[in-house]
């Protein structure tokens, strides 16, 4: 399947729309992560356990954005937007959303 921020595929044409479609992952973050990342904005630099959890969060939506594009018989979904929020009382949750529109192209 293609997957593209784009609003057309250089080459494709759109035959058919077939919707819009969104994946969503809600992520907590854990004790652990959270005392290795005040670590790392005490001290500086980048906080790999967040970044990992970032990624996969991000990887988690793109997926199922694309099972949700496939079940309606989509083979392409564009213009994919990504969005990034934080949850929670105290900020340790992340939500991630993708969502583009489902089409055919050949």
């Amino acid at each position: 399947m293609i997957i593209t921020t784009t609003p057309a595929i250089e080459g494709k044409k759109v035959v058919e729309y077939k919707g819009i479609v969104f994946g969503e992952v809600i992520s907590g973050v854990d004790f652990i992560k959270d005392i290795a990342a005040s670590f790392t904005n005490f001290f500086g630099g980048r906080s790999k356990s967040y970044e990992g959890e970032l990624i996969e969060a991000r990887e988690a939506a793109l997926r199922e954005m694309e099972e949700r594009a496939r079940n309606l018989g989509a083979n392409a979904v564009i213009g994919v937007d990504i969005d990034y929020e934080v949850l929670g009382q105290a900020g340790d949750m992340l939500m991630v959303t993708a969502s583009g529109t489902a089409v055919i192209v050949e």
